[in-house]
């Protein structure tokens, strides 16, 4: 059975592919990055979170955002995989990816409710 934050995540991975899916690319990736908040500290969903955003990165043919997620999918599986993670970051390219950010109240309760 899926705990409360992993069913948020799905949903927001749901949302981004739907609205990816109808060429809404910029909507989709808040999604994305609603749903890396979410993930970033378990290694599978965080990988997801990532992918997803290099996908989209390659649509809009954005290589360098390209590049910085392929970064990100592999320091990001070690980051998870370590416990070091910087909260709140969103996981875009044009976020450092080591710059904690302020986490939406809704998306931290579902995250403190985790642990």
């Amino acid at each position: 059975m899926k705990t409360e934050l992993e069913n948020a995540f799905e949903s927001e991975m749901a949302a981004a592919y739907m609205l990816a899916a109808s060429g809404r690319l910029g909507l989709a990736m808040r999604h994305l990055e609603r749903a890396h908040v979410l993930g970033q500290r378990r290694v599978g969903l965080h990988i997801r979170s990532h992918w997803a955003m290099l996908k989209i990165a390659l649509r809009r043919r954005a290589m360098s955002d390209a590049f910085g997620q392929a970064l990100r999918i592999i320091l990001g599986a070690l980051g998870s995989a370590a416990g070091v993670v910087p909260t709140g970051n969103t996981g875009g390219s044009d976020i450092g990816m080591f710059v904690r950010l302020p986490v939406d109240p809704e998306l931290a309760a579902l995250i403190e409710h985790r642990r």
